[in-house]
């Protein structure tokens, strides 16, 4: 994936994202009022409502603010889709993240940093517009993973979930019938690629997960979210509660 840089002059960090915002709701998450003669400021996108201007935006506790990838608007062939048909984004680029959340007497940072390129779940968070780009704003738990190169097989998970490779379908019947894709039976088996470091316990620490790194495994059969790798290979992230079975 390819570095996406902000539009503008803005400072952008821990502490929030300061610049022109439009937001397709009336509230906004962590924003303060702008003093007059600031910037023009935030504008909801609903038509009945007239908000006030902000000019910075600051996640709150565990929320996370991403400038999204902008969605694919041909196809490979090079065929135009109209916007009901284009693929909506599923990866982008922190741009800011919140002070973090308590559990129990543990402080518990966000443990996502400024820049990462990271894949989020697909209609997770709340949509606005910042400099005339798209931005998210969501939970941490709602983020599947980090990207640490260009394809998915180097997904680094988050939280309590796995990256599993997913085993290729039968493209025949027992009695070497060839099968269609759309008959084709959907694999719920695959083998482990890559882990995350856990889900937290009620004092905030990692809990390791149960599998590891080239297991294979039986998972649920709806469950989780499916990338593509570059060489067409299909993968799943999942969390590891829809594991049903390590196969041996």
């Amino acid at each position: 994936m390819a570095s996406v840089q902000l539009c503008g002059a803005a400072a952008v960090g821990a502490a929030g994202f300061s610049g022109k915002v439009a937001a397709n709701a009336p509230a906004a998450v962590g924003v303060r009022p702008a003093r007059r003669g600031a910037l023009r400021g935030l504008v909801p996108r609903a038509a009945t409502v007239v908000a006030p201007m902000y000019t910075t935006v600051k996640p709150l506790a565990d929320r996370v603010l991403l400038k999204t990838k902008t969605a694919e608007q041909k196809t490979t062939g090079g065929i135009l889709l109209p916007s009901t048909a284009q693929s909506k984004p599923q990866s982008g680029e922190v741009v800011a993240v919140g002070e973090g959340r308590t559990i129990g007497d543990s402080k518990v940072e966000v443990g996502i940093k400024v820049g990462a390129q990271v894949v989020y779940l697909k209609y997770a968070g709340m949509e606005v517009e910042l400099n005339d780009s798209n931005h998210l704003i969501l939970k941490e738990d709602d983020i599947i993973g980090i990207l640490e190169t260009e394809d998915v097989k180097d997904m680094k998970p988050l939280s309590d979930r796995v990256l599993i490779k997913v085993a290729v379908a039968e493209d025949k019947t027992a009695g070497g019938l060839l099968l269609t894709n759309s008959v084709q039976e959907k694999p719920s088996v695959g083998t482990v690629v890559a882990v995350g470091p856990g889900h937290l316990d009620e004092e905030g620490k990692s809990i390791p997960l149960p599998v590891s790194t080239g297991s294979s495994v039986l998972y649920s059969k709806y469950a989780g979210a499916e990338f593509k790798g570059a060489d067409g290979t299909n993968y799943i992230v999942l969390r590891v509660s829809d594991l049903m079975a390590i196969l041996s």
